[in-house]
């Protein structure tokens, strides 16, 4: 009776566990002194994909794709009608350390509780404090370590360790530790929950492969 019971309490915290993996939409912006930038997660099991969306035009100007089983990332240029493969470039260059702490502070971002994380390098002048939230994003981190991005707000989270299951930032700051002048800031604007159609993920038809020669 007590293995019926404890087979019983594995099931139903495995299909929890099914249940909390994020499916739906995620806008972010990215804040700069030269720019402001919008863009969209749109997340379906393994599949994720990155619409960056022009400032002006308000229209997607371009797009990835990733796939967090295989770490395979294809670039979308919807202007052209074109894809191709995107190959991770090199490791980024660090120089001196970076340190990463705990905070003990939390902040509700988007109605949710977010724990404080700072990662600090002293050599770099720089300091990124990230409010995370885990526990149903699987998809984020995977992506970040694939696309290998030379912004400091990515490798700097990327410095992280033991970073609970499911955790993503929803607001991070980047800041110069001499004046604390805010470098760039990344704050997610809308989370939207819901069944995503498996073809909003999908390369169209009509584009063509772009092969370099």
């Amino acid at each position: 009776m007590n293995k019926i019971k404890l087979l019983a309490a594995a099931l139903s915290l495995s299909v929890m566990s099914i249940a909390q993996t994020f499916e739906g939409s995620i806008e972010f912006k990215m804040e700069t002194s030269k720019d402001t930038t919008t863009n969209i997660y749109y997340v379906k099991g393994n599949d994720v994909k990155l619409d960056q969306i022009g400032r002006k035009s308000g229209k997607v100007e371009g797009s990835f794709v990733f796939n967090t089983s295989t770490n395979e990332i294809k670039y979308v240029n919807p202007l052209r009608k074109v894809w191709g493969e995107h190959k991770s470039e090199t490791a980024p260059i660090i120089k001196g350390t970076c340190v990463s702490s705990k905070g003990t502070n939390t902040k509700m971002v988007q109605g949710q509780k977010c724990a404080e994380y700072i990662v600090k390098n002293t050599e770099e002048n720089t300091v990124i404090t990230y409010w995370i939230v885990s526990g149903k994003y699987d998809f984020f981190a995977p992506i970040v370590k694939a696309w290998n991005r030379k912004d400091k707000q990515s490798i700097y989270f990327n410095q992280i360790k033991d970073l609970p299951k499911g955790s993503m930032p929803l607001l991070s700051e980047e800041k110069s530790i001499s004046e604390g002048k805010l470098i760039s800031k990344l704050e997610v604007s809308k989370i939207s929950k819901g069944g995503i159609d498996a073809s909003k993920l999908s390369i169209p038809a009509d584009y063509k492969k772009f092969e370099q020669k």
